[in-house]
C-alpha cells in the first residue's frame, strides 16, 4: 500500500486491449482514484504509441489503476477485467489486433500475484475457450501521450467512443 497526500491506495496494471476502452471502463468504478493509459512489458525505453503499435517494441497497452482497498479490491478489480473483455483471444480484442494489444495482468507483488492466478483459474468456467490472459511481473509503466489520457470521457462524440466504448459501458451497466 502507498500513501500520497493522506490517502491510502494500490496499484493494478491490466493490459485488455485498447486502452480507450479499458481505461473508461475501471475510471466508473467506485474507489478507483485515477486510471493512466500507457505501456508495459516491452523492451523499447520510452515507448511511443507508434513504435507500441508497430508491434515491435513488446509492450502492451495497459490501464495502470491507483485505487483505495477500503472501498474496492484488486479481486473486484479483477472480476471487472474478466468481464470488459474477451480474455480468450491471442492478441486482440475486436478490430485490434497485435501483442500490443494482449490481455495481461501485471502483479505488483506476490499477493496480486496469488490473486490473479486464483482469479484466473475461477473465471475460467465462464469462458468455452481457454483464457490466455499472461500474468506478468510489473515492470515499468510508460504513461501514454496526452491525447490518450481520459480520452472517452474528452471525446465521447468521436466515432470510435460512440461505436466501441459507448455500447461496452452500457453493457456493463456503467453509463
Amino acid at each position: 500500500m502507498t500513501t500520497d497526500k493522506d490517502i491510502s491506495y494500490e496499484i493494478a496494471t491490466f493490459g485488455a486491449g485498447c486502452f480507450w476502452c479499458v481505461e473508461a471502463v475501471f475510471e466508473g468504478l467506485d474507489g478507483v482514484i485515477d486510471v493512466k493509459s500507457g505501456y508495459m512489458g516491452g523492451q523499447t525505453p520510452n515507448p511511443t504509441y507508434e513504435a507500441v503499435c508497430s508491434g515491435q517494441t513488446g509492450h502492451a497497452e495497459v490501464t495502470q489503476i491507483k485505487y483505495d482497498p477500503s472501498k474496492i479490491t484488486f479481486e473486484i478489480l479483477l472480476s471487472w477485467l474478466w468481464r470488459s473483455h474477451n480474455p480468450t483471444t491471442l492478441n486482440q480484442q475486436g478490430a485490434d489486433r497485435g501483442t500490443q494489444y494482449r490481455s495481461a495482468i501485471f502483479y505488483h507483488d506476490d499477493r496480486q500475484k496469488t490473486l490473479a492466478e486464483a482469479s484466473k483459474q475461477a473465471a475460467q468456467a465462464e469462458f468455452d475457450s481457454e483464457i490466455v490472459t499472461e500474468i506478468t511481473a510489473a515492470s515499468t509503466f510508460h504513461e501514454a501521450e496526452d491525447y490518450h489520457q481520459d480520452y472517452y470521457r474528452l471525446n465521447k462524440t468521436a466515432p470510435f467512443c460512440q461505436m466501441v466504448i459507448q455500447p461496452k459501458l452500457k453493457k456493463l451497466e456503467l453509463e
